[in-house]
């Protein structure tokens, strides 16, 4: 389940991306009303985006906050792994903090790997195919970066079988 957290830096990312011009800077206050996010909460959430790389700030009477690069190379996969930490339901079946579960005796011949490491690429296929800019504009986007291969799209609220393939 998303936190509050990654909720709204979906939200905030997702109006600096409506937003975005060359130049241009929104202050935190800005974003706090028109996405009604509390601004101390989003303030934090703001600076953890900066030091991912995800914003940029300036400070002073023009500064604020704006996307650091452009919205159709900023997945929302990044921001909730930014906000959230893993896509993964278990250490197991993560690719970026993978580890044993604290109460498994052996990954190697644990049952539940498999089909975890299956639900997390079904999660990561859905949420790294959609863009900053598809979400600002209200479309789906299979793939954001043009060296990648374009991942499978599912229909909305369809999700593929975990049973496992013969």
């Amino acid at each position: 389940m998303l936190s509050s957290r990654a909720k709204y830096a979906l939200r905030a990312c997702v109006d600096l991306a409506r937003r975005h011009e060359p130049g241009q800077w929104t202050l935190t206050s800005e974003i706090a009303a028109a996405e009604d996010i509390p601004r101390k909460f989003l303030e934090a959430i703001l600076v953890e985006l900066r030091d991912n790389g995800i914003l940029e700030s300036q400070r002073g009477r023009y500064g604020g906050y704006r996307l650091k690069r452009l919205p159709q190379k900023i997945a929302a996969s990044e921001i909730i792994r930014i906000a959230d930490g893993p896509l993964a339901l278990a250490p197991c079946a993560s690719k970026t903090q993978f580890g044993p579960c604290a109460d498994c005796p052996d990954i190697t011949t644990c049952p539940l790997c498999p089909m975890l490491r299956r639900a997390r690429d079904a999660v990561a296929d859905v949420l790294d195919g959609y863009s900053l800019a598809a979400l600002a504009d209200g479309r789906r986007k299979n793939s954001l970066r043009s060296a990648e291969p374009a991942r499978r799209s599912f229909a909305p609220g369809k999700v593929p079988s975990l049973q496992p393939r013969h």
